[in-house]
């Protein structure tokens, strides 16, 4: 297992939490939306905050979305779900 390079706190998954909130709807791979987080966050945001400050956080898989092109082809989107976002935000923000 790789070190941490710096502690994760409690407050940064809240910040990184209201942030993600805001942004896009979609839901990933486990179809957990924003408002099932949002009516109970602890039972969310607490387990992703344990594994990011033990550095036993590991992203799940994205769900795809294909969008069409102007020219007939499509284009691919890979979707985190939203604790995902939340565990990028998070790490951006460091």
């Amino acid at each position: 297992m790789l070190a941490k390079t710096q502690p994760i706190e409690k407050r940064q998954v809240w910040q990184a939490w209201k942030h993600v909130r805001k942004g896009g709807k979609a839901v990933g791979v486990d179809d957990v939306s924003i408002a099932e987080i949002d009516a109970d966050p602890a039972k969310y945001l607490y387990p992703l905050w344990n594994r990011m400050a033990s550095g036993s956080y590991h992203p799940p898989a994205v769900r795809e979305h294909c969008i069409p092109k102007g020219n007939g082809k499509e284009r691919k989107l890979g979707i985190p779900t939203v604790l995902d976002r939340v565990a990028q935000q998070v790490i951006r923000r460091s």
